[in-house]
């Protein structure tokens, strides 16, 4: 089943959460308006390569990866999106593009975006391209422990 391991940790961890069913979608933005949530709300983790190493970028629908930004924040021009052939083997248990937002379950260190962080309740794909998870924001960050980065500001 996709998204096995995901729900084995949040069970295992004693996480309440939903499991919202909904059409296939095969964008964060297209979910969201399928499942009814509003898109500040929908986490979109993207896959960076920061000095060579995977990073989980989590934002929301409505955000985009600010690569400049993570430069200076690394202070390093090596910072550049990775391709899907850099990083499919880590999620196996995952349809290809609906990962769910845990780099800490895939290896990889996680940076979330300061909008999703100060939302109450955070929606996510589950591992396929028609369920999502919702849960509370502040269990999310207990569990994987993001760095947390301000992506409205440019450089």
């Amino acid at each position: 089943m996709r998204g096995e391991k995901l729900i084995d940790y949040l069970k295992s961890n004693n996480v309440s959460f939903k499991v919202i069913h909904h059409p296939v979608a095969y964008s964060s933005a297209q979910t969201a308006h399928l499942a009814h949530v509003p898109g500040r709300e929908m986490a979109k983790p993207v896959i960076v390569k920061i000095k060579g190493k995977l990073t989980m970028v989590v934002i929301t629908a409505n955000q985009k990866v600010n690569i400049s930004l993570l430069k200076a924040l690394y202070g390093t021009e090596d910072v550049e999106l990775a391709s899907e052939i850099e990083f499919i083997r880590r999620f196996p248990d995952c349809e290809m593009g609906a990962m769910p937002p845990f780099g800490n379950l895939y290896g990889m260190d996680e940076i979330v975006s300061e909008e999703l962080a100060k939302d109450e309740e955070i929606v996510f794909n589950a591992g396929t391209h028609t369920e999502l998870i919702k849960m509370k924001y502040r269990d999310f960050e207990g569990l994987v422990h993001p760095k947390i980065v301000n992506f409205k500001f440019s450089i």
